[in-house]
């Protein structure tokens, strides 16, 4: 059979079946109604549309049989299928109409061909024709249908990845204009939220999950992640950053109105990340972030600190750091102390002389004490 068996038929059956041809439109648009989506009247925007299908396919349909070959038309049909998707509704009830009307068309027309007396070989061409031809518009209607659901796909994204810009803007947004702007981009603001911050623009992004909305903000991707504290959230996330090799900081839970919060302290999550793969939690790590807060403040604090160690070669004052943080953390201990720096408890007992130095009583204060040992951390 010919791609469009209905060029192959003779002329004159456009003729025989052109008188016939409103009735078998008024028939189709009125068995339309038994699809149950078309049963309400055919009024407004939505009847006008089913009427110029049917019209448009019979006449068209006429037309291309009389000329033998193809005659430029509308689409109208890759229309209907928009309307399908912008109304919410799948392609089955369209095309059951277009059935529906093929075989009522087939119908009629075979009757009117008959009555002219058209050979039977006409009619069986004339009945393949009509059901390719209801083919070729399903096919075109199907077509539609998806472009509309690829712009609502892209029109969605767009403003979900407004979304993602407007929650974590600081300062914060008013919250209405929030609600309103998750509600344009169809996505349930959560109770809760944290921010996932990715290390650049992945070639491979992370398999995230299907609640989760991003968009790249400066050299950082951001993703907006509902609900983190469900079970296995935290541990889904992990092994996506895992999975794709690309470094990540998870800040902490809060309401969306504080996601500019969670966002920095993703940031600084992710600036502690070491290898590609790693995601590092915010609120687990929450002392080294309070410490890298300000890094400037930080290396002045600890340099004044430790200036005792000041004057010493850097071999000699890394060793006297090293056993300053041993006789630290042995809480004064030398045979601990000793066994942690892996030296003879008399050497051990000699680099404490050599503290006690050039702290003095410092060492014999537990608040000074307590700084002396964040300064090495610091450091």
């Amino acid at each position: 059979m010919a791609e469009q068996p209905w060029h192959e038929l003779p002329s004159e059956v456009a003729a025989v079946l052109a008188p016939v041809l409103p009735d078998v439109a008024d028939e189709i648009i009125e068995a339309v109604s038994a699809v149950p989506v078309y049963s309400r009247p055919l009024d407004g925007a939505f009847g006008r549309g089913i009427r110029a299908g049917v019209r448009e396919a019979l006449t068209h349909f006429l037309a291309e049989i009389e000329a033998g070959g193809p005659v430029v038309r509308s689409d109208v049909y890759r229309d209907l299928g928009r309307g399908e998707m912008r109304a919410g509704r799948s392609l089955d009830s369209l095309l059951s109409a277009y059935r529906i009307g093929a075989r009522v068309a087939w119908r009629r027309f075979a009757a009117a061909g008959e009555q002219a007396g058209l050979e039977p070989h006409t009619l069986y061409l004339l009945a393949e024709s009509i059901f390719a031809y209801i083919d070729g518009l399903s096919a075109e209607s199907a077509e539609g249908h998806a472009l509309e659901q690829t712009a609502v796909a892209g029109a969605t994204q767009l403003l979900r990845r407004r979304l993602v810009r407007l929650l974590v803007r600081s300062p914060p947004a008013d919250p209405t204009t929030v609600e309103a702007a998750a509600a344009d981009a169809g996505w349930s603001l959560p109770r809760t939220l944290a921010v996932l911050a990715i290390s650049g623009r992945p070639s491979r992004a992370p398999t995230l999950p299907a609640d989760a909305i991003s968009d790249p903000v400066g050299e950082i991707t951001c993703v907006i992640v509902p609900d983190p504290d469900a079970p296995e959230r935290r541990a889904t996330l992990a092994r996506a950053v895992l999975r794709s090799g690309v470094r990540a900081g998870l800040g902490t839970s809060v309401p969306f109105a504080d996601a500019s919060v969670s966002f920095l302290r993703a940031r600084a999550a992710l600036a502690l990340a070491r290898a590609d793969g790693e995601m590092v939690i915010a609120r687990e790590r929450a002392g080294e972030l309070l410490l890298a807060a300000d890094p400037k403040l930080g290396r002045e604090f600890a340099a004044q600190t430790l200036a005792p160690l000041d004057g010493l070669t850097p071999a000699a004052r890394q060793r006297m750091r090293e056993t300053l943080d041993a006789w630290l953390c042995e809480q004064g201990r030398l045979g601990p102390m000793a066994r942690r720096l892996g030296v003879h408890p008399q050497t051990a007992r000699y680099r404490v002389t050599r503290l006690r130095e050039r702290f003095g009583d410092v060492l014999d204060d537990p608040e000074r004490r307590f700084w002396l040992w964040l300064a090495l951390r610091v450091q």
